[in-house]
């Protein structure tokens, strides 16, 4: 079993940044891949990045590549998403989950654990 817990976000301008958390629970959060989902007011949930378990290997959806960036910290048992030059279309509830399987499949797949979400808001 892995827990989730999202934070860091919150209402920014656009063009700002923020950084999203995700602290896990489990021994094993190290060999699972990590990743971050959104879902906004009225439109489908979509894969927005992952990252292997070592965390080499990174995937991005087309429209947030170039701005987020993940990474993970396996000491800490703690994923990241680093969001850049944000947009007022960014603005979605973002969701940690984990999985073992491969990153490059999360767009399809759905992954077995998730977090509660952590809103961000982005103005125009």
């Amino acid at each position: 079993q892995v827990q989730l817990v999202e934070s860091g976000g919150g209402l920014v301008q656009a063009g700002g940044s923020l950084r999203l958390s995700c602290a896990a629970s489990g021994r094993t959060f190290r060999l699972y891949t990590m990743g971050w989902f959104r879902q906004a007011p009225g439109k489908e949930r979509e894969f927005v990045a992952a990252v292997s378990w070592t965390g080499g290997n990174t995937y991005y959806a087309d429209s947030v590549k170039g701005r987020f960036t993940i990474s993970r910290d396996n000491a800490k048992n703690t994923v990241y998403l680093q969001m850049n030059s944000l947009k007022p279309e960014d603005t979605a509830n973002y969701y940690c989950a984990a999985d073992v399987t491969n990153g490059s499949t999360w767009p399809v797949v759905v992954p077995a654990y998730w977090g509660q979400g952590t809103q961000v808001t982005v103005s125009s």
